[in-house]
């Protein structure tokens, strides 16, 4: 109903695009990619919300012998801080792209699941993703956030490849 209002009053209502990021070069081009092509010029149609999913200290260290969980904290102390420099170099492309209302989140999680939780919570109409380039076997072993996502986010997953440079001669 404020939907309706706002469209009535002559406002317009901006859609949510939710982007994925880690910390590799991947999902930076994929947030390069959305900003030059559904930002440029502001934007106004969409609004940004800039997702980081912060791996549990737990599920990077396997804890098994002694003295294990003294290491719990050095490993949360890196995990911090990798977000806080991914969240900040978004940050920056952001605002060299003239963003200046992105929203920008570090969730504690699997990524997977991270990213589904925070189409449903901005409402998202497209969820994006850089794709690693990863080979079927590898995809296989190691499973995929962009395979989960596309079966599982209740909208519509872009998933954003990096070209291939060719060599010219």
């Amino acid at each position: 109903m404020a939907a309706e209002a706002a469209v009535d009053a002559g406002e317009l209502k901006r859609g949510a695009i939710v982007v994925g990021i880690d910390d590799n070069e991947h999902s930076f081009y994929a947030l390069q990619w959305i900003l030059g092509h559904f930002f440029a010029g502001g934007g106004a149609g969409y609004k940004l919300f800039v997702v980081h999913a912060k791996p549990n200290p737990t599920s990077v260290v396997s804890i098994g012998g002694p003295g294990a969980a003294n290491v719990l904290p050095y490993v949360e102390s890196d995990l911090k801080r990798i977000a806080a420099r991914v969240i900040e170099k978004a940050r920056e492309l952001c605002v060299a792209n003239s963003i200046k209302d992105a929203v920008f989140e570090v969730v504690e999680g699997d990524a997977r699941n991270v990213l589904c939780d925070a189409v449903e919570k901005f409402n998202a109409d497209v969820l994006v993703v850089g794709s690693h380039g990863y080979g079927v076997i590898k995809r296989a072993v190691l499973g995929s956030v962009n395979d989960y996502c596309a079966h599982h986010a209740h909208c519509t997953v872009m998933i954003v490849k990096k070209p291939k440079h060719k060599n010219k001669h």
